[in-house]
């Protein structure tokens, strides 16, 4: 099987990679049918975590192992969770991704298991004030598509938002993957960070207090 990361790329990532403070499991779920990139995608995460002794990678079935998928909120395949790990712990902090990181969003993946490696959103003070109080449940699913250059902006910003708190769950969506979806959600243009099931959808790459805006006004609007 040829690899997917050229020695140049692998030789990058693996320098990015000193960066890692604590250990960082990736949980790999995929399907045996009606999966096209499954296999890919794992291939792809194999490779990565190949790339330093502070990763590991667990690979389930989402079928099979329908218990765990529910346990951490999986319901799309190729489907990754990235988590703490904690000694024999694992600790989710609702980060996900729906689809195959790739192209411009395998930016995003190296991004993600430095940043919860490092159990620190790096998120501004006001932010995290506001994502400390909220009360009710936040989910943000992000759509992108692989030739999106201002994606991974979207991405990291809606992961950092659910590692600071445990109300958020944030997950890339690859919408040509999974186009039943971005239809539902109207997705026009990318990237598109559509909060709780629709009640609000923020179009491009925001900064982070527009987007904290936005997840407040959803709230708002529900009460």
């Amino acid at each position: 099987m040829e690899p997917l990361l050229n020695d140049q790329i692998a030789s990058q990532v693996k320098e990015a990679f000193t960066q890692l403070n604590q250990p960082v499991e990736v949980l790999f779920f995929g399907r045996k049918d009606d999966c096209e990139f499954c296999d890919q995608t794992e291939q792809l995460i194999e490779e990565v975590v190949q790339l330093s002794e502070k990763l590991h990678l667990s690979s389930y079935d989402l079928e099979s192992d329908g218990e765990t998928a529910s346990k951490f909120n999986v319901d799309k395949t190729p489907g990754l969770v990235i988590t703490a790990r904690d000694g024999d712990q694992l600790i989710d902090f609702g980060v996900r991704y729906a689809g195959v990181p790739s192209g411009h969003e395998f930016s995003s993946l190296i991004q993600d298991i430095i940043l919860v490696s490092g159990r620190d959103s790096r998120l501004s003070q006001q932010t995290r004030d506001i994502l400390a109080n909220l009360e009710k449940p936040v989910s943000l699913q992000v759509f992108v598509t692989p030739t999106c250059p201002y994606c991974p902006q979207a991405v990291i910003l809606a992961h950092q938002m659910a590692m600071e708190s445990p109300m958020v769950q944030a997950e890339m969506v690859e919408a040509m993957e999974f186009p039943e979806l971005s239809s539902k959600y109207g997705v026009s243009g990318v990237p598109q960070t559509t909060i709780n099931q629709g009640a609000a959808n923020v179009v491009g790459a925001v900064p982070e207090h527009n987007l904290v805006a936005e997840i407040l006004r959803s709230i708002n609007a529900n009460k």
